[in-house]
């Protein structure tokens, strides 16, 4: 018996059906991935909503002649009224108040104006001391290097204006030429870390990236379970190289096939968050304190986002793998709040970031690693939404297989046995 010809490809490539499908989805990706990763990072600075930046008065210094409040006090009202409300979000605190709040990831960075402040001032607007009044910036690396590096500028900007306005103040007052120079701009500024984090941090993006790999190594793996299992069941051609096979179809509906795939990834989830704490703390030796709390809550992560994975591919079938892309990856990057903060992102980013899973794991990661694994860090919130994800993907996942295997929409390969007749 001769063999049906063999098609050449010049032929396939000119019949135009073949190129819709591809064309349509290549292009549509391209630019729904562009306009949502390009759109969220291109202005920092111009998007910046509210921004969380702290100043401390610790002035305690009389009020000088004829004023009623003190030089900090009088700066502080000043630069809170004189920023743009919907750009940062100053909250005047004490010094004590203020390292809590950088200890607990709730400012990107503290200005803070010292005890002796207005007594250091009219001393050296007297003539009286070369001690230059200064103002100190703390920074809050562990809120990622953009986060930190946004908060020192404005913080920056509000010291040398407040020092500028000062010093118009006080030439005013004075007929040296000499110290009218001097006073022109009175008030130095220091910048240091408000809380320290630790030299194999990656300057704060150890977070970010650690969070990445959590996402992306679940996902990964999630899709490979899902596809080896139909392989393995006979739903998914095998091919390797050269070798396709495909093995006798296994009957089996498909909440069964998803309780395989889910219990796979349970068990295979175990392996690859031990290797990557294995990886990430034991060979590079990225700093962690809490080891045993990151694995479990690594562990936990990499779970929630597998069976998410499962339950995408068992109701979508084979674009299961581009919603979950979706999902996990392309809509969860630019929300996640890692790389640049959410308060520096337009407002769609922040109204995805309130639900996506990567900005909560991000929260979660970064007060383990940063912030002494502090609840309201974000540690709490990312757990709550831990136990959030794992409901809604078991219960999505079993309810639209229940729902296919009652309607009788069998998967290809699997029929039911035919009807007895009479």
């Amino acid at each position: 018996m001769a063999s049906a010809p063999t098609q050449r490809a010049s032929a396939i490539l000119r019949n135009p059906k073949l190129w819709i499908a591809p064309t349509a989805l290549s292009a549509v990706l391209g630019m729904v991935l562009a306009l949502l990763y390009m759109g969220g990072i291109l202005d920092p600075p111009g998007s910046l909503h509210k921004l969380p930046v702290a100043i401390a008065n610790d002035d305690q210094s009389a009020p000088l002649p004829g004023q009623k409040e003190n030089l900090g006090a009088q700066i502080t009202n000043s630069i809170v009224s004189q920023t743009p409300s919907e750009k940062v979000k100053w909250t005047v605190v004490g010094s004590d108040e203020a390292h809590d709040r950088l200890a607990a990831g709730k400012a990107f960075g503290v200005l803070v104006i010292p005890r002796d402040f207005t007594d250091t001032v009219a001393a050296v607007a007297a003539g009286k001391a070369a001690k230059r009044p200064q103002f100190t910036i703390l920074t809050n690396p562990g809120m990622g290097s953009l986060g930190s590096s946004l908060a020192t500028t404005i913080t920056q900007d509000a010291a040398h204006r407040a020092s500028t306005a000062l010093g118009r103040q006080l030439t005013a007052q004075t007929t040296d030429p000499t110290l009218k120079v001097y006073l022109a701009d009175p008030v130095g500024v220091v910048v240091r870390d408000g809380h320290a984090i630790g030299g194999h941090s990656g300057l704060g993006l150890s977070a970010f990236y650690y969070t990445l790999l959590l996402v992306l190594i679940s996902f990964i793996a999630g899709n490979g379970i899902s596809t080896g299992v139909d392989t393995a069941l006979g739903y998914a051609d095998s091919e390797i190289g050269p070798w396709h096979s495909r093995r006798p179809t296994v009957l089996i509906n498909r909440t069964q096939t998803l309780i395989v795939k889910m219990v796979m990834t349970a068990a295979i989830t175990l392996l690859t968050s031990s290797l990557l704490m294995v990886t990430t703390i034991g060979i590079l030796g990225m700093d962690a304190h809490h080891r045993v709390l990151l694995w479990v809550f690594s562990y936990c992560v990499m779970l929630v986002v597998g069976l998410g994975v499962q339950a995408i591919n068992a109701a979508f079938g084979g674009i299961g793998q581009l919603v979950s892309m979706l999902v996990f990856l392309a809509l969860a990057l630019p929300s996640s709040g890692a790389a640049v903060p959410l308060e520096a992102v337009p407002g769609f980013y922040r109204f995805l970031g309130a639900f996506e899973p990567m900005r909560q794991i991000t929260d979660g990661v970064r007060s383990i690693l940063y912030f002494d694994a502090r609840a309201d860090a974000g540690l709490l919130r990312a757990w709550l939404m831990l136990v959030l994800g794992f409901v809604l993907s078991m219960a999505f996942g079993f309810v639209m297989t229940r729902h296919y295997d009652r309607r009788g929409l069998v998967r290809r390969g699997h029929h039911p046995p035919p009807k007895p007749t009479a």
